[in-house]
């Protein structure tokens, strides 16, 4: 079933439930990660944003955002962006990273000089970019 018919704006899902709908060892590692790196718990919160409406989870980490999961059956989407001043380091990064991840930043447009990254994780590869956008984004501070 879709997870804004499941939970819309007035029925807010748990965590747990949160969790039970990904269903995806991947969201584990990085609920996981995000928890024991920047002691960070996330925030439900209900989005009206036409790309993606629905209920999300924020992870922010003393006022800035580090990355917003939005769920689906089996698997997520994490929102990361990438400022101006990330910019020329997460350059450096990208060619690391898988082609799926490359090709995203190459074709998101700049937005007040920065990107936004929408990643659909359906590996422990395109996670472990996910991961190294985050801790790029915190050394930044």
């Amino acid at each position: 079933m879709d997870w804004n018919t499941l939970y819309p704006k007035n029925a807010q899902p748990t965590l747990a439930e949160f969790s039970a709908y990904v269903d995806s060892p991947l969201w584990e590692q990085l609920h996981g990660h995000l928890k024991t790196t920047y002691g960070v718990v996330p925030k439900l919160e209900h989005s009206v944003c036409s790309g993606a409406p629905g209920w999300n989870l924020k992870y922010k980490k003393g006022g800035r955002a580090l990355c917003t999961l939005y769920p689906a059956q089996g698997r997520f989407t994490c929102l990361v962006s990438i400022g101006g001043r990330e910019a020329p380091e997460a350059e450096e990064l990208l060619c690391t990273c898988t082609e799926d991840v490359r090709t995203l930043y190459e074709q998101a447009k700049p937005f007040q000089g920065g990107r936004w990254l929408m990643i659909d994780v359906t590996t422990p590869e395109i996670l472990e970019d996910v991961m190294a956008l985050i801790a790029l984004r915190m050394k930044k501070r």
